[in-house]
């Protein structure tokens, strides 16, 4: 069925939208109100004399006239609650609720809103119109320049950018004092000035998906070279040449994705091929149903002013436009109105002319051949738009380096000359530990082996690299890399003899980087192996900027009738477990989604031990075993063991265990510590699940034969982990969890 569009406004927007909806063959008749000397000019579309503001005679007249869409323009109706109001009797309306609108009413409210979910916005403060001496206060001391934005709607001038802190505190006692932008300047946001290209990023969404438009460039001063004051804009152009696509593509990752990601957690969701459909798509909750394509090539606006603008200006002057507009060119309605049959000036910024070329030059042309064809009195514009754009094509670009590729090998030297000190303690009998040769270099004779084996292995640290960025804590994950892969070579019977690492970042940054390798230096110490080498990439583009990937790479040697697991692992033998620091590596992904879910930043007291907080508890490094284990190991008192990772014991235990074996593991033999318990409780999870996914308090597990457990017992209690006898090796395949009651009683 072809739909009646109602479209609320006046400006130069509302007569976009209206030609533009106009030419939809999906669109029966469009209605503004109250529309402007333009809108009345266009096919399929009449003025109606309503106010933006009167939404009951708003509504009465949409639902006498089948009303299939609501278009508001302007902000104010939106920030009015105008949504409600058609929502309440069943007419979709593309645009937010009074509670999403806040983020276009007020300032201070979407300054917050950046701040609190982590979306990139310049330093600022906030200040009520009572608190002139603070924000002058502020203004002194904050150390850098400053914008002042009146937080609430002031038909885009509500901006002021003094170039002095004199110029500063006037400004603040314009809007704070003199209420120069009236309401609007109840609360003035104060905001760190940021230097450089300026883009505008409209983008469809339904609240759910988000689809972005061409970058346009705006330019907001009165004058030409970017001068005078600061207005509603006088032109645009789009796309922008500062918007590269790795620009665009960080802009949706992180500004426009987490806005709507945190509205919806916020509890105000943004709820805004044929314009019509796209429109009507996003109102109905189902824009990933269309299918979105803009036209290659450039489009320019140039605003036509009245004189005097953005100050007082006259009104009532007499418009005319030429028959003689170039091809793809067409005259916005904005600030007019028609009086005895002639279309007459209204406002400040009274038309756009709007022109597409394929190329930006050639939209340039056909815009200000445009503006030549329109005549009015004290007719005022900018003659440079697009200017920045132009002046970029016509510079010879700059030599290309390494670093403006964003790779800085002076900070990889920096940061080689910050870990060497930690680095050489970690030296052992056949290394050295001197970093920054090509290899790393091992004498395995020197490490008093008579018939060795190496054994080797890697791994990461998963997801919990994720906790520690977010936390803020880089010193600990790298003894968690080492301990992950040297209790892998102990399990095989073999001592740990060298380790290396791998770090990638997009952006080295040194300070983080040193405190991962002091942290993995310490794990060498720990497992009493050298860290001989590693590598650090620095590739911008393939990670998130603030983020880093860690691996770890150990060899390590047994003597080759040493190597365990051994063959006669039997039904009977003892299980011993040695207690886990706490959730050591493992389950991360999980873990996360169970804190999420709970509503706990990680900088909030742990439920689980009110002494700590979520992100240091969750962040303790997982137990080395080597020195502990080791002295038993080469005694002949271990027959295999396995080391407590993902999979937890479901998974884990039978890899050591020969074929036609297996295990029974009682639960009840030692006390559920309290994060898991914790983590059961909040993610309901099922305790036998906690057995497949975690290591439940229970890191490494040691099969021992019967008579040799008091043997066993007493040389492990030279270590920090606590000795367990948990279960037995059984003729039954698998693991069997007994007594997992115990983990919910």
């Amino acid at each position: 069925m072809a739909s009646r569009i109602l479209i609320l406004g006046s400006g130069g927007r509302e007569h976009a939208l209206a030609w533009k909806l106009a030419q939809s063959p999906a669109v029966d008749h469009i209605f503004v109100a109250p529309g402007n000397g333009g809108t009345d000019l266009l096919p399929k579309t009449a003025n109606v004399n309503i106010g933006v503001s009167d939404f009951p005679q708003l509504v009465e007249f949409a639902q006498k006239n089948e009303i299939s869409l609501v278009l508001p323009g302007p902000e104010q109706p939106l920030v009015d609650g105008v949504e409600t109001y058609f929502r309440k009797v069943g007419i979709p309306v593309f645009g937010p609720s009074a509670a999403a609108a806040r983020m276009e009413g007020s300032k201070a409210f979407s300054k917050d809103f950046m701040a609190r979910h982590n979306i990139p916005t310049a330093a600022f403060r906030t200040f009520s119109s009572s608190q002139f001496e603070e924000a002058c206060t502020y203004v002194k001391t904050c150390g850098h320049d400053v914008v002042l934005k009146a937080s609430g709607l002031a038909a885009g001038k509500g901006v002021l950018i003094p170039s002095s802190t004199e110029e500063a505190i006037a400004g603040l006692e314009s809007i704070m004092v003199k209420n120069a932008f009236g309401s609007a300047g109840s609360e003035v946001v104060v905001e760190e000035l940021l230097t450089g290209d300026e883009i505008s990023i409209l983008a469809f969404s339904d609240g759910y998906t988000i689809v972005p438009l061409p970058a346009a460039q705006d330019h907001k001063r009165i004058g030409e070279g970017d001068t005078g004051l600061n207005t509603g804009g006088m032109g645009a152009y789009a796309p922008a040449p500062a918007a590269t696509p790795a620009i665009m593509d960080q802009i949706t990752r992180e500004c426009l994705q987490p806005t709507i990601a945190g509205m919806r957690r916020d509890g105000f969701p943004f709820d805004d091929c044929d314009l019509a459909s796209i429109l009507l798509a996003c109102a109905e909750r189902r824009l990933d149903s269309v299918s979105i394509k803009t036209r290659a090539g450039y489009a320019v606006s140039v605003i036509l002013a009245s004189a005097g603008y953005p100050g007082s200006y006259p009104k009532g002057k007499a418009i005319a436009v030429g028959e003689s507009l170039p091809p793809n060119t067409v005259v916005f309605h904005a600030g007019t109105k028609k009086a005895d049959g002639a279309v007459v000036t209204d406002g400040g910024r009274v038309l756009a002319v709007t022109a597409y070329g394929e190329t930006l030059p050639q939209a340039l042309e056909r815009v200000y051949a445009g503006v030549e064809q329109v005549h009015f009195d004290g007719k005022t514009f900018r003659r440079d738009i697009a200017h920045r754009a132009l002046k970029a094509s016509a510079e010879k670009p700059e030599g290309l380096t390494y670093a403006a590729a964003g790779v800085s090998v002076q900070a990889g030297y920096s940061l080689v000359e910050n870990i060497k000190a930690c680095v050489r303690a970690t030296r052992r009998p056949g290394a050295d530990a001197e970093i920054g040769g090509f290899g790393g270099v091992f004498d395995l004779k020197a490490a008093g082996y008579a018939d060795p084996v190496l054994v080797s292995g890697t791994d990461g640290v998963g997801t919990k690299l994720r906790v520690a960025v977010d936390a803020g804590v880089h010193d600990l994950v790298g003894i968690d890399l080492v301990a992950m892969s040297v209790n892998d070579l102990l399990v095989q019977g073999a001592e740990p003899l060298f380790f290396l690492d791998y770090y990638g970042c997009s952006k080295l940054e040194v300070p983080v980087a040193t405190q991962v390798v002091k942290g993995i230096a310490e794990g060498c110490r720990q497992a009493g192996c050298a860290l001989v080498g590693g590598e650090t990439a620095e590739m911008p583009g393939m990670y998130q900027p603030g983020d880093y990937d860690l691996a770890g790479f150990a060899v390590g040697a047994v003597e080759r009738d040493a190597i365990l697991p051994r063959p006669d692992i039997r039904p009977g033998d003892v299980l011993l477990g040695l207690s886990s620091s706490g959730v050591h590596s493992n389950g991360f992904s999980l873990i996360r989604k169970i804190v999420e879910r709970a509503g706990l930043p990680y900088s909030a007291t742990a439920p689980w031990d009110t002494e700590t907080t979520v992100g240091t508890a969750l962040l303790t490094p997982t137990r080395i075993y080597v020195r502990q284990v080791l002295p038993a190991a080469r005694a002949g008192l271990l027959k295999g063991m396995s080391h407590i990772t993902g999979g937890g014991f479901v998974e884990n235990v039978p890899r050591m265990l020969p074929k036609g074996t297996g295990a029974a593991i009682d639960a009840a033999a030692w006390p559920l510590p309290p994060v898991f318990r914790w983590l059961m409780g909040a993610g309901n999870v099922a305790p036998l699940e906690m057995a497949s996914t975690f290591n439940c308090g229970v890191g490494l597990v040691l099969v021992v034969a019967p008579e040799q457990v008091e043997a066993a017992t007493a040389t492990l209690a030279a270590g920090d982990a606590t000795v367990i006898r948990m279960g037995e090796v059984t003729a039954t395949p698998g693991v069997e969890m007994r007594n997992l009651h115990a983990w919910t009683s």
